[in-house]
């Protein structure tokens, strides 16, 4: 069930002619009154459809009272109102200066639907009820009354909100089946039917198929006029009727006599056609006298079982006697009044529907009748349709009560938080208009008075300054006339204004002709570098030998230096020692996933947020020439749909290209020729070639046990023990726990994870001393008393220590309404600025002062409580075999992705099977490729290895080879394990045990030759850590070895350096009896 839609319109008007009574509508002339009635006057039995004036006060609740006459007779309440005032009341709706029934604002049918005429004052003429079924005859003294016992009714169910009895409403309803049954009804004077609400909100039917779809209790209500829903063509006259209901009293369902049925979607069923129903109605050719076909039930509603239909079994409820003058009740309709007068100071609509209501209140007061005041309150409200059906169900007065106050406080709540929106956005808008308001004033006065001039010619005066102090080139000079000259003919509001100001600001703020002064002293740089770093000598050196040639020609132009080394040694760092070095500003920026052309070349000046590129915007932020721009992780930069950023920077690093660098925004060529930029890289693998061919690659290696531990004593432990607030505490850690810490838990390259560690220790014995000495040692300092409001924002403190302003409060104001508060106060309250300007608040912040921890407290980590402070060793053991393994397994050394060297075991072991090999251990390519290089030289030359007896012989055609890696979460990669697995399949195939001890790496050629190897600096590292004595490493390392790699690694270990893998075999099997055959059969 709908309702109409088109019925808003004039609710506003017909509102107003109500209010505006002057009088009551019996001193009208007699004769203007039936004058009015009797041109307004149309049947309801030739059902014409016309164009009807449709009013929202259809939606609106209707009470109907009793008239002055009959304001002391309480029993003939249902010969009063509904059957008798309903044509009395809309002959009153068909004037303006007439008064409503109900008492608030009655629905009225449209003049061509109205069937009532003559006088509402003297009841000249008798009224009729039902309308439709009128006589037009003027004589008529008929007077039907609303029957006090109906059994069987039309049920018609209602969406979204239950009625109650007193209020009007209108329905649509769509179904032919119910369409034609209301017109009968009509006809035949039996304009009444029950109303019950749909349990399911979201459906909408004519008819009920099953009990159980509506709430049991519904209203008895009576048809007071219908009028066609559509005002479409003729042809779609039948497609439904608005009936206008007004329910006298609850009922209850108590049996579904008949189920209707839901209409095809194809067929439209004519006003005199019949709808087949389940059970079977008498056809047409039945005569209507047939007494014998008359379906069982009254008979003033046995013709409603023709129609398809829903028709129902009813009974009366009545309420429960109660006691006006129960403390209870006089309660409760005091809160509900209190309530009303609440809800109608904060909504318009409400108040004016409840005015409407009490003006027009002539015989009684809704207000003084307990019932009649619940249903009004639900009625007025709009709550949850579930807590609307309890108040209509509700038969103890002061339940209902209870109910419907409960409904008007959720509505009072709701209007309080609308209103609430309602003032925070009328403050917000109050206060930015009177703002602009008094901009716009302060403008014109220091526009009169000559104190300032326009915006425009002001900007434009700022860019001519500006150009002024620069050295701008003469093509960027000849740019930047024309795009003044543009900006002086453009308006300020104009969207090209603002393109060409932004450009304009960006041209005026690049440093064009500014440079810092530099510093080529080799001793400054000296000084420097080794203050902020400790070891890279290498590297230390070629800055040294880069600056000692800028000190001879002047200048360090075409040189990009790119350093590359494992993660946390220093690279971002040295960038920066360089700059302090040479007293330039430092600029830095990472292009590790970059996909997008503009950030390095710009954006064009067209698209809208269009910005310069990094290296621009580095220039406008350092405002020097010649900064050093560090780009960081150039190895990870990406490329996407926006283009490939690595080839734009190949311009930007190019420095015979970089002198005339050409952004995408700027559009002038800027010089970088005067920029040193240093990048920084994990490795090269995946640098373009291109890229990588313009940039000096220094190589910066991980640090070893010894320069860890200094690094960690003379920069990691000052620098967490001060940031941990225990720089002048006792507080001491020894520096064997520095190697501890170092070999168990941070073997990186880098030192960036044993920082960590080392915080973590500082930030574990702060926690420690404030546990073990308490609050009493180390207690809170006192809480500042904040200052008046007022004070604080006219005594400006000047303490730099405290600073307390008042700030606009966020909580948000009660939800509670003004108790006393009228119109009249509210005008007089002050004017709209000050009620605008919200509340302050009051803010304090003070700066702490660090606690001093005093001289007696000693904390001491050792190696023996380190795990107290760091948790267990990451790292147990160096090696796995320290006792001889058995054959088959041998010990190379691999370089990590961490940057980190491992002495890492190679086990091999047969199996019966086809000659296959198998490779486990989360084993790399190259690793692969040279386990299957060395099986294939193993059996190539398994003669000459003693492991088959002739040359003839088959080897490996019947069983399987695995070779594994230890530690298989750790991926393993690199042509460094070539010669450790030729040596595991040879003592596995002689059965011959490796020595512990040796560790060797290289890779191996197919002929058997040892090529060279990196990462040897980190190798011998974890050799020298794992105890290892012997190392045999390729020949072709020899010097890198001797060169790079510190001597207090390399003491205690023994190198042997090979060309090929017979001399790694015999080193590796020395002292074995297989040499002495090898000695004759495999030469060396």
């Amino acid at each position: 069930m709908v309702l109409p839609q088109s019925c808003r319109a004039g609710a506003r008007q017909l509102a107003v002619k109500l209010t505006s009574c002057k009088k009551p509508p019996s001193f009208l002339p007699v004769n203007l009154l039936a004058a009015r009635s009797v041109a307004k006057q149309r049947s309801f039995a030739t059902y014409r459809t016309v164009a009807a004036r449709s009013t929202p006060l259809l939606y609106y609740p209707r009470r109907s009272n009793k008239s002055s006459s009959d304001s002391a007779a309480h029993d003939d309440l249902e010969e009063e109102t509904p059957e008798n005032q309903d044509t009395k009341g809309r002959v009153k709706l068909e004037s303006s200066e007439d008064e409503s029934p109900a008492g608030s604002s009655a629905p009225s049918s449209p003049p061509s639907s109205s069937s009532s005429s003559g006088d509402g004052s003297d009841n000249s003429e008798p009224p009729q009820s039902p309308p439709a079924h009128r006589t037009p005859t003027p004589s008529s003294i008929a007077k039907q009354s609303v029957p006090e016992v109906y059994p069987q009714v039309l049920a018609l169910p209602i969406a979204r909100r239950p009625l109650f009895p007193g209020f009007y409403k209108a329905v649509v309803v769509r179904n032919p089946a119910v369409v034609a049954a209301i017109k009968e009804m009509m006809k035949r004077g039996q304009p009444y039917l029950g109303a019950f609400l749909l349990k399911d909100e979201n459906t909408d039917s004519d008819v009920i198929t099953d009990a159980n779809s509506v709430h049991p209790v519904g209203v008895f209500a009576q048809i007071t006029s219908i009028f066609a829903a559509n005002t479409g063509p003729a042809e779609d006259k039948d497609e439904g009727l608005t009936a206008v209901l007004y329910p006298h009293r609850r009922i209850k369902m108590t049996e579904l006599i008949k189920a209707g049925e839901q209409p095809s979607t194809a067929q439209v069923v004519p006003e005199d056609a019949q709808v087949p129903t389940p059970p079977p109605s008498p056809g047409p050719e039945i005569s209507e006298g047939a007494v014998t076909e008359i379906p069982p039930g009254p008979v003033q509603t046995s013709f409603l079982h023709k129609h398809a239909i829903s028709i129902v079994q009813v009974e009366n409820l009545i309420t429960q006697p109660y006691n006006k003058d129960d403390q209870y009740i006089r309660a409760f309709m005091s809160e509900i009044v209190s309530v009303f007068k609440d809800i109608a100071q904060l909504n318009p609509l409400f108040r004016d529907q409840i005015t409407n209501f009490s003006i027009n209140q002539v015989a009684s007061n809704v207000f003084d009748e307990p019932d009649k005041l619940a249903d009004f309150a639900a009625a007025v409200s709009s709550g949850e349709v579930s807590e609307l059906q309890d108040v209509l169900e509700s038969l103890v007065v002061d339940d209902r009560l209870r109910k419907a106050l409960l409904v008007l406080k959720k509505e009072l709540i709701n209007a309080q938080l609308q209103s609430k929106l309602a003032r925070d956005v009328d403050s917000k808008i109050a206060k930015r208009q009177r703002e602009y308001y008094l901009m716009e004033q302060l403008k014109g006065i220091k526009k009169e008075l000559g104190m300032e001039s326009d915006g425009k010619d002001k900007l434009i005066e700022k860019f001519k300054e500006r150009a002024a102090a620069l050295k701008m080139p003469e093509p960027v000079q000849k740019v930047f006339d024309e795009e003044l000259s543009k900006l002086m003919g453009l308006e300020p509001a104009a969207s090209e204004a603002n393109v060409t100001r932004n450009y304009l600001e960006w041209l005026t703020q690049i440093p064009w002709g500014q440079h810092s002064p530099e510093n080529y002293s080799i001793a400054h740089a000296q000084k420097v570098l080794d203050e902020d770093h400790y070891g890279l000598k290498d590297v230390k050196d070629r800055i040294l030998e880069f600056l000692a040639v800028g000190k001879l020609r002047g200048t360090v132009e075409g040189k990009i230096i790119c350093l590359v080394g494992p993660p946390g040694v220093g690279k971002t760092s040295i960038g920066k020692s360089i700059a302090r070095a040479l007293n330039r500003q430092f600029f830095r920026f990472s292009v590790g996933g970059l996909t997008d052309v503009a950030e390095i070349k710009g954006h064009r000046r067209t698209y809208v947020g269009a910005l310069p590129g990094k290296i621009i915007q580095a220039l406008k932020r350092v405002g020097t020439e010649n900064p050093l721009v560090l780009i960081d992780e150039v190895d990870k930069i990406g490329r996407g749909i926006n283009g490939d950023p690595a080839s734009a920077l190949l311009e930007m690093l190019d420095p015979e290209q970089n002198n005339a660098f050409l952004d995408h925004y700027m559009d002038v060529p800027v010089d970088l020729s005067r920029v040193l930029f240093v990048c920084t890289a994990n490795n090269l693998d995946t640098i373009p070639a291109p890229l990588l061919d313009r940039m000096e690659v220094l190589e910066v290696s991980g640090y070893v046990s010894e320069e860890k531990s200094v690094i960690a004593d003379k920069y990691l432990g000052p620098q967490a023990k001060e940031a941990s607030g225990l720089k002048n505490a006792d507080v001491l850690l020894d520096p064997s726990t520095v190697d501890v810490l170092i070999k168990y838990y941070c073997r990186e390259s880098g030192v960036r994870n044993l920082k960590k560690h080392i915080d973590k220790i500082y930030r574990k014995a702060a926690l420690k001393i404030i546990l073990d000495h308490g609050e009493e040692m180390f207690p809170e300092p006192p809480q500042p008393v904040p200052a008046p409001a007022a004070a604080s924002t006219n005594n400006v403190s000047t303490d730099s220590t405290s600073t307390a302003a008042a700030v606009e409060s966020q909580e948000p104001p009660p939800n509670e309404p003004k108790e006393t508060a009228t119109p009249e106060e509210d005008v007089s309250a002050g004017d709209a600025s000050e009620k605008s300007k919200p509340e302050l608040k009051v803010v304090t912040t003070q700066e702490r002062k660090p606690l001093r921890v005093p001289e007696s407290i000693r904390v001491r980590i050792t190696p023996e409580n380190l795990k107290e402070y760091v948790g267990p060793p990451v790292y147990h053991k160096d090696r796995m075999y320290v006792v001889p393994p058995p054959s088959g397994v041998s010990t190379g050394l691999g370089y990590l992705g961490n940057g980190s060297g491992a002495v890492m075991p190679v086990e091999a072991t047969s199996m019966p099977g086809k000659g296959s090999l198998q490779l486990t251990g989360k084993l790399g390519e190259v690793i692969r490729e040279s386990a299957q290089i060395g099986l294939s030289w193993v059996k190539a030359h398994a003669y000459e290895l003693g492991i088959t007896s002739s040359v003839d012989e088959q080897f490996l055609t019947d069983r399987d080879i695995h070779v594994h890696m230890p530690e298989g979460s750790i991926g393993k990669e690199g042509p460094s394990a070539g010669t450790a697995i030729v040596s595991a399949f040879v003592s596995l195939f002689t059965k011959t045990r490796i020595n512990p001890d040796v560790a060797m790496t290289g890779e191996i050629s197919l002929v058997g030759q040892v090529l060279p190897v990196g990462g040897l600096k980190e190798k011998i590292l974890a050799a020298h850590r794992a105890g290892i004595t012997t190392i045999v490493a390729p020949a072709a390392n020899r010097a890198d070895i001797e060169e790079n790699v510190p001597e207090s690694v390399k003491t205690g270990i023994r190198f042997v350096y090979v060309e090929d893998v017979r001399e790694v075999l015999f080193e590796v099997f020395r002292d074995e009896p297989i040499t002495e055959r090898w000695k004759d059969t495999l030469s060396i």
